[in-house]
């Protein structure tokens, strides 16, 4: 019997020294590098055995526990290695938590997570440090940032679920008195990112101590705090801390030396701060503006958009960093700008050329997609990309095919609205549109067919199957069952002058029902600096008349309209702000050429009063100036004349 347990114990002692295992908690160092994390558990931590039926080298997940110290004691006899790079748990408890950062490998194994799960299983076999609980939360988010939608949900579900989620909020709440500033900051971000709800205690927990700690916060974690509030909905311990730390900002303001911190600050101070305030940190940035790197300036212009500033200085400043890197920032970067730029009702000329220059330089190397997003944002811009449109107008030429229903719609609407000259490709271009739309028309809505017809239209151009499909009375009856805006009755207007008007050639005559017209009269406007320098043209000039705010063919307003007696000249002074041209030419856009086009077919010559001359410095000068245009025979100087329009 004694020599049995005895052979039986040395046997199990030999096997401790060829398979050495360990405690769940206290992993085995040397097995830690070049291994990697299960779903599960981290099986290459357990010291799992060599499963006799599986293939030589291959793990079971069977787990080993040691039973005492004696099997301790032999453990650190038969593997010197383990015992040099393992720390028992007596001495975690002793080392302090500098020494623990420095020396446990959680660290290590953190940053090896890759999912919200492998984190939790993580911290159920360790004893986390304060600070450790906040690295464990931000892991936990970062590790979902780079996943699909679907991917996240499922992993975040996973994590809901998993026994462990619940003891590492509560680990956070108890913790939250000996963290870090910085730390209570990182962690209310990461919680509040995975989405838990607000009015939970660990959120709430977090704001209180924030609110308490708000005054001994740097600028760092001020920073991230302010990024945590950008995503929180109102409440009454959010709107108080938003409130305190708009005070400290406030106060701090010319403390701050970071870029990026200060951006920050601008995002959550929001739309609602006072203008002083917001000039203050328009100052501070320029101050700065020697420190902007490349992602600072593109940042700074989200940000300008966001809280809906607009600092002329501030954004000339970081649109010409932009324009000296164009190489070096991706498309959706780009694209963003652009939006930006609309938002805050700004323009560059040379920013938008160079951009313009640079995508067609590179067109090689961009997407259908992506040329259609930027030339319908240049459009939005009211800016006419002349060097983008050449090359793209030779590719849909090549390949309209390629295009989609609603690329073929965008571009349309670029090219209608821009007026832009397609010189001898005007044709080509035109029919390969129609066809490629022509292949869509079993599956356009008909919204889709009235977009269609409104932008080809106001191009001279009337593809008959198109128009025919558009007025049948099942497409018709479509459009009314969803109501008729004010948007849908002007569009079927543009469709019915230009049928009117233009004449077109058409297998059978085609009229739009007064029922989707809508009441097309429109409401003038008088310009009352206009009126009176017209009146002073016409007392000079023998057998002339002048009617004011005449309606045409009861859809265009001539703004004054000039008879010069027995000749029967007509001439049209039509009103023309800014926005009627592209942006930094004298070239019309799409209704303004669409206006000129008609007025010439009706026998008319088109003035154009732009609104650069209504702003002339007197009435005498704005005077001599309606007299050249008007009656270009009396004119002492060239007076502008209206451009040549595309009919």
């Amino acid at each position: 019997m004694w020599v049995t347990n005895d052979i039986i114990k040395w046997s199990l002692r030999l096997c401790c020294r060829r398979f050495p295992w360990k405690r769940s908690s206290i992993p085995v160092l040397a097995s830690i590098k070049g291994s990697s994390l299960s779903r599960n558990g981290f099986t290459g931590f357990w010291g799992g055995r060599l499963n006799q039926s599986c293939p030589s080298g291959t793990l079971s997940t069977t787990r080993f526990y040691s039973c005492g110290e004696k099997d301790n004691e032999d453990l650190k006899d038969s593997n010197s290695l383990t015992t040099e790079n393992s720390l028992s748990t007596g001495e975690l408890n002793k080392t302090s938590s500098e020494q623990r950062q420095r020396t446990s490998p959680f660290l290590e194994l953190l940053h090896r997570c890759n999912s919200p799960s492998d984190v939790l299983d993580l911290a159920s076999k360790y004893t986390p440090t304060n600070r450790q609980v906040s690295q464990c939360l931000s892991r936990i988010w970062f590790s979902t940032k780079k996943l699909s939608d679907e991917q996240r949900r499922y992993e975040l579900q996973l994590m809901f679920e998993h026994p462990e989620f619940e003891n590492l909020l509560q680990k956070a709440t108890r913790s939250i008195q000996y963290m870090r500033n910085e730390d209570v900051a990182y962690s209310l971000l990461s919680v509040v990112n995975l989405g838990l709800a607000q009015r939970s205690r660990v959120i709430q927990t977090f704001l209180r101590t924030c609110q308490e700690r708000l005054n001994d916060f740097d600028e760092k974690a001020l920073s991230i705090l302010a990024s945590a509030l950008e995503r929180m909905k109102a409440s009454q311990n959010v709107d108080a801390l938003k409130e305190g730390m708009r005070l400290v900002v406030e106060a701090r303001l010319p403390e701050i030396q970071n870029v990026l911190a200060l951006q920050t600050m601008m995002r959550l101070l929001g739309r609602d701060a006072p203008r002083e305030l917001k000039q203050k940190l328009e100052r501070k940035a320029l101050s700065m503006t020697d420190q902007f790197s490349l992602p600072n300036a593109q940042h700074m212009i989200f940000t300008m958009a966001t809280i809906g500033f607009h600092s002329k200085p501030l954004l000339k400043f970081c649109s010409d960093k932009i324009k000296d890197n164009l190489h070096d920032i991706p498309f959706n970067i780009l694209y963003n700008i652009l939006q930006s730029y609309k938002e805050l009702l700004y323009r560059d000329i040379d920013l938008l050329t160079s951009i313009s220059d640079h995508v067609a330089s590179t067109f090689d190397i961009w997407t259908n997609k992506q040329l259609v997003f930027f030339l319908s944002a240049f459009k939005d811009r009211l800016f006419c990309p002349t060097s983008l449109m050449e090359p793209f107008t030779e590719k849909v030429i090549a390949n309209p095919d390629a295009l989609t229903l609603k690329d073929l719609l965008s571009v349309l609407a670029v090219y209608s609205s821009l007026n832009y000259d397609l010189r001898h490709q005007r044709q080509a271009f035109l029919d390969s549109l129609s066809h490629a739309l022509i292949s869509y028309l079993p599956k356009m809505s008909g919204l889709e067919l009235l977009k269609a017809a409104y932008y080809l239209c106001g191009m001279n151009h009337f593809p008959s199957a198109l128009l025919e499909q558009l007025l049948t009375s099942s497409t018709l009856e479509q459009l009314a069952s969803t109501s008729f805006t004010k948007s849908k009755e002007r569009m079927f207007q543009r469709v019915d002058i230009c049928l009117r008007l233009d004449r077109p050639l058409l297998p059978q005559p085609l009229t739009v029902p007064l029922s989707v017209l809508g009441n097309p009269t429109p409401n003038p406007l008088v310009n009352p600096r206009l009126s009176k320098s017209l009146q002073s043209v016409v007392a000079d000039q023998a057998n002339a008349t002048l009617q004011e705010m005449l309606v045409v063919e009861n859809f265009y307003v001539i703004g004054k309209d000039l008879g010069l007696g027995g000749k029967t000249l007509l001439i049209a002074v039509i009103y023309t702000p800014n926005s009627s041209f592209c942006f930094g030419t004298s070239h019309p856009r799409g209704p303004l050429a669409l206006q000129i086009r008609h007025l010439k077919i009706l026998g008319y010559t088109p003035v154009l009063a732009t609104e650069q001359l209504l702003q002339s410095s007197s009435e005498e000068e704005m005077t001599d100036k309606m007299r050249g245009l008007v009656f270009p025979e009396h004119a002492s100087d060239a007076q502008p004349q209206v451009g040549d329009v595309e009919s």
